[in-house]
């Protein structure tokens, strides 16, 4: 891997960080959970935040007891999601513009989400695959967010040392996958609250991010 100081990419994830996807995602965890006979609303999908499809299957399962099986379940929710992003991606704000920043820089830009690969194909299509050198999706890895895997995974696809990479997360589940995997970890809270630690930059919205201000926080 390469070794060499300063900033060698820029991790992203998607849902809630990217894209405006967590209430796209509340529409269809409602109309599976109606389906299994069972209510939802903001505070169950609070345990869902960053986590896998499989987890969120077991999750909704274990509140109805209902007679289905998780890969129906998740089949469900990654049609309804996949409509939903046919129909329109919603950017989060300075999303566009960061992207933008960092492309016209030569910065790599890579896109990890615990998503599906079939969720983040018409998302590429519509933020544009030319902002990004490669994407992992969440059932191309073994263990997804928490665990660091899908980080060091990019960064190694990358050739760069994890302390190399900054990493955007909205989730606490994305940024304990990302600082466990050693990259520096930028923090933009979407659903979730999430604190200020050492080492961790916290923010409230893209618009504070800049490249500059990546640049200054790897050494």
């Amino acid at each position: 891997m390469k070794g060499d100081g300063g900033l060698g990419a820029v991790l992203f994830d998607m849902d809630g960080l990217l894209i405006d996807s967590e209430r796209l995602w509340l529409e269809v965890e409602t109309e599976v959970m109606a389906w299994l006979g069972g209510p939802w609303g903001p505070e169950q999908q609070e345990h869902l935040v960053g986590g896998s499809l499989d987890r969120a299957a077991e999750y909704m399962l274990g509140l109805t007891g209902a007679d289905a099986s998780p890969e129906e379940v998740g089949r469900r929710m990654l049609d309804g999601m996949v409509e939903q992003l046919e129909a329109a991606v919603p950017m989060m704000p300075g999303a566009k513009e960061l992207l933008a920043e960092i492309r016209a820089a030569g910065v790599p830009a890579a896109l990890v989400s615990s998503s599906h690969r079939r969720l983040i194909e018409p998302v590429l299509d519509a933020v544009g695959r030319e902002h990004f050198v490669l994407s992992v999706a969440g059932d191309e890895v073994s263990r997804t967010k928490p665990d660091p895997e899908p980080y060091l995974t990019a960064a190694s696809r990358l050739g760069l040392e994890p302390g190399r990479c900054v990493v955007l997360e909205d989730s606490p589940n994305g940024v304990a996958a990302a600082e466990a995997a050693g990259c520096v970890t930028v923090a933009v809270p979407c659903v979730l609250p999430i604190p200020a630690a050492p080492g961790r930059t916290v923010v409230e919205s893209l618009h504070e991010i800049d490249l500059s201000r990546l640049r200054a926080l790897v050494p």
